[in-house]
């Protein structure tokens, strides 16, 4: 159902999600945010609703993005570093999906961004 009111109180709801976020929550919704999208364009893809695919492929690629510049390179060292080459090779990769409406290139990237959200929820507070 597709009512305007419920769509305001989702946008309010996630940007208040996002505002009230520490730096730790706030990776964790951009992971979980991504993850949600690549799903979501996985389906659009065998419902053959190619707008929604892209829209949905190019929110997942600015998260990514995100997600990278977020890194902090002089402290993160290797792990930064593994991070970023990661994340530029699932931008690419992305792309590419979303050029061959390639599920299977969403899969991937998408194991990729659960092993870095599992390893995210992993580390100590």
């Amino acid at each position: 159902m597709n009512h305007p009111n419920i769509n305001t109180y989702r946008n309010v709801s996630a940007h208040s999600q996002v505002a009230a976020a520490d730096p730790r929550q706030l990776i964790q919704v951009m992971l979980d945010t991504a993850l949600v999208r690549l799903a979501t364009a996985r389906g659009c893809i065998e419902r053959g609703e190619v707008a929604a695919k892209g829209e949905n492929i190019s929110k997942a690629i600015g998260l990514v993005s995100g997600l990278n510049e977020a890194l902090d390179m002089q402290q993160g060292g290797q792990i930064a570093l593994n991070l970023r080459e990661l994340y530029d090779y699932a931008a690419r990769r992305l792309v590419e999906a979303n050029l061959h409406s390639d599920a299977n290139m969403l899969e991937e990237v998408a194991s990729l961004l659960r092993e870095v959200k599992s390893a995210w929820e992993a580390l100590p507070q």
